[in-house]
């Protein structure tokens, strides 16, 4: 995935879904590992203060807040994985499948192969050192 939203504009920021509807508060993004992109955000929503994980592309930012092209059902279903932990491959693995994201895309545009789902170096939180 490769996004042009710079994760330090995102923290605090609303989300919103498909359809304009409020979800929540964006509390963390993860980068990728491997290309220090801005791969997901955990979306902090409801009374009970659970977090979605959303992912950032083809997510866009707009002047009222992180705009993401799914219904608030299919986000608030996302899994829960908890905040301020490195995302396993099998984690983000869920989250592909949950969001019908392709996950053998090129990691660039120049790349002449898709990485295996194995190959793949899975997401940090933004600002973490490991």
């Amino acid at each position: 995935m490769h996004t042009d939203i710079d994760p330090r504009s995102l923290i605090g920021r609303k989300a919103f879904d498909r359809n304009g509807t409020k979800i929540g508060t964006v509390d963390e993004v993860y980068l990728d590992d491997a290309t220090g992109e801005p791969e997901w955000a955990a979306v902090r929503t409801g009374l009970f203060s659970r977090d979605a994980f959303v992912p950032l592309e083809p997510s866009e930012l707009a002047e009222e807040g992180l705009r993401i092209p799914y219904d608030r059902k299919l986000i608030k279903d996302a899994p829960d994985f908890g905040v301020g932990r490195h995302l396993s491959p099998e984690q983000e693995l869920q989250l592909y499948h949950h969001y019908r994201l392709d996950i053998s895309s090129p990691a660039s545009p120049a790349s002449d192969s898709a990485p295996s789902p194995d190959d793949k170096d899975f997401g940090r939180v933004a600002g973490s050192e490991d």
